[in-house]
């Protein structure tokens, strides 16, 4: 068993430097009272919005300036609290973060209805400004919101109600990370290992047919011993959308959460229209699965099985940076010149440490530094894959926040997961083509493509499915039980993988499991920019300029236009069904040639 690192053995080389934000956590808690003070002056020019341009403008650089700096001084607390999540004083310093946060909101409740009550045509006379040009895209927004902002009381109101409508959602994520014991379940040996979360993908991805199928339905068997309650923490996530959307006077939930994004609910019906189109190619895939797994029938535990067998790339971070660096050479040389700072000048904490956040992500708020990436590196592919897609999210903000004002250079989520996936197919065609003449990792690099697609298109799909179904329901005064919310997911499941599948009656009790449902009308996102990134893909690795660097004028946009049309700007349109059904036709192609591949090999 590998010795587990501390952050006082781990060469500080692959550690971040959060000194660029704050020279010390001393520093930290001088701008925590700067903030404070500034959010409390703010909350003042409340009754000012009607004195003129010049006053706006002073208030609206204000609020920039007090946002800007709160955002440094709350990722920074974000981010040491990840390094060890047991250090009590960065647990306080978070904390303390997140209160801040609502006294920041709370102070500039009164400038949306403000704005909307000066004379008629002011703001849209403002927009039209160069003086406002910084300010154009937040305005836009005020207007686009006038039919569901409310009074400033109102609005103060609904901020205060903020903490309550978030309890459903913090007493599950209690649950689920903290309270929840699990139990026991069947190691690789034959041994009992403890069964977790952050555990089960490695347990299902076992060759060893007894492990995968203890470990699934022992988890989902867990969950479901606490079905009543996580059905009552998901309708109190559920209620508390319905009433945002309501208050805000919006039609749906899914309305309220996809018109801030300017994305029509359109999209989100011709994702699923054209994922179900796709039901049947998917069972191609898992046909083909079984036979690798040389099992008689495929069940839901056996769908993250690895059925290749021979590859794996083993890179320390040194070598596996080197690998990203020549995978995005097609990106252009400046790409790669200001991609290659990453590692030396430490925007990267590299190595898992005790107590260490889990996973990975990129976080690029803090608009004065440099981007920040967390890792939990191993030495393997899936470790070379995602230090690529974090990456990508890294240089989309290093990009924005280069180009962009900070009140422009925040990119929407929806277009958040392009630049990441597309990293990741750069770099599996890379290996491709370096693994040319190695039939073992080309079954592997296409095998690992195709689970991508199963489980972002597919399976994120199937999600939005069912929390768009869910929350009809309660619109419609339908309750929500653990046996109407289990019935509807197995269905679900039914549709998707029961043409070549065995729906295991424990998948039912698998939504119990998704703490995305938490943060609603979400997930369809991961779909849509995956299949987007297929699009831009394939445009950069034909070697075409012109869409080359329209995809790099894509990564400095920021937040500076709708994000459907940073889309148009960058090649593919995702207010149309046809980027997913090409995605599609890629999935399919991939499986003619992965099914060829086997078909030489045998």
């Amino acid at each position: 068993m590998e010795k587990e690192l501390t952050r006082e053995t781990v060469d500080p080389r692959y550690t971040w430097d959060l000194t660029r934000i704050y020279a010390s956590d001393e520093a930290w808690e001088e701008a925590f009272v700067t903030i404070k003070t500034q959010a409390d002056a703010f909350a003042q020019r409340a009754g000012t919005l009607n004195k003129g341009r010049e006053s706006i403008l002073e208030t609206l650089a204000a609020m920039a300036k007090m946002d800007e700096e709160f955002e440094a001084l709350y990722v920074y607390a974000m981010m040491k609290n990840n390094e060890d999540s047991t250090n009590a004083k960065y647990q306080a310093m978070s904390d303390r973060a997140g209160t801040l946060a609502g006294v920041v909101a709370a102070s500039s409740a009164f400038m949306e209805p403000e704005l909307l009550a000066l004379p008629e045509g002011e703001v849209e006379a403002m927009i039209a400004d160069p003086a406002f040009e910084k300010y154009d895209r937040y305005l836009s927004g005020v207007l686009r919101m006038k039919a569901h902002t409310l009074t400033a009381n109102e609005e103060k109101l609904m901020a205060m109600a903020s903490d309550a409508c978030n309890a459903a959602s913090n007493a599950y994520e209690m649950l689920s990370y903290a309270d929840m014991n699990l139990g026991m379940t069947r190691g690789e040996n034959g041994e009992k290992v403890q069964l977790t979360d952050a555990r089960l993908l490695s347990l299902l991805a076992s060759k060893d047919r007894a492990v995968r199928k203890a470990a699934y339905t022992n988890i989902m068997n867990g969950y479901n011993k606490f079905g009543n309650t996580i059905a009552a923490t998901y309708a109190g996530q559920v209620k508390a959308d319905i009433f945002n959307s309501r208050a805000h006077h919006f039609d749906s939930s899914r309305q309220a959460a996809m018109y801030p994004d300017e994305i029509d609910e359109k999209v989100y019906d011709s994702l699923i229209e054209a994922v179900h189109g796709g039901i049947g190619t998917l069972n191609e895939y898992l046909s083909i699965k079984k036979e690798q797994l040389g099992v008689p029938v495929l069940h839901m535990y056996d769908l993250y099985a690895q059925a290749e067998n021979g590859f794996d790339i083993a890179l320390d971070i040194e070598d596996a940076f080197k690998v990203f660096l020549e995978a995005v050479k097609p990106l252009g040389e400046d790409y790669v010149k200001d991609a290659s700072r990453a590692l030396p000048e430490r925007w990267m904490d590299v190595y898992e440490t005790k107590n260490k956040r889990s996973g990975a992500y990129s976080c690029g708020s803090a608009y004065r530094t440099t981007p920040y990436v967390l890792l939990n590196h191993k030495n393997t592919y899936d470790g070379l894959s995602t230090l690529c897609h974090e990456m990508g999210h890294a240089m989309h903000s290093f990009y924005s926040n280069k180009t962009q004002p900070a009140t422009k250079a925040r990119y929407k989520i929806f277009v958040a997961e392009v630049a990441s996936t597309c990293n990741e197919i750069l770099l599996s065609e890379y290996l491709r083509k370096k693994y040319a003449d190695n039939k073992q990792a080309q079954i592997a690099l296409i095998g690992s493509l195709l689970q991508h697609f199963r489980t972002t298109v597919f399976r994120q799909t199937m999600f939005a499915e069912f929390e768009y179904k869910a929350h009809c329901m309660a619109e419609s005064g339908e309750s929500l039980t653990r046996d109407s919310l289990s019935a509807m997911y197995y269905d679900l499941n039914k549709l998707y993988y029961g043409g070549a599948c065995k729906v295991d009656k424990e998948v039912a009790y698998e939504w119990m499991r998704i703490p995305h449902f938490y943060n609603s009308f979400y997930v369809y996102k991961y779909a849509t920019s995956f299949c987007a990134a297929v699009a831009l893909s394939r445009g950069i690795l034909s070697g075409d300029k012109e869409k080359i660097a329209a995809y790099r004028r894509f990564l400095t946009l920021g937040g500076s236009m709708p994000p459907i049309e940073e889309l148009k700007t960058a090649g593919v349109d995702m207010s149309t069904p046809q980027p997913v059904c090409d995605a599609l036709d890629y999935f399919a192609e991939l499986i003619m040639q992965y099914q060829n591949l086997l078909n030489d090999e045998g």
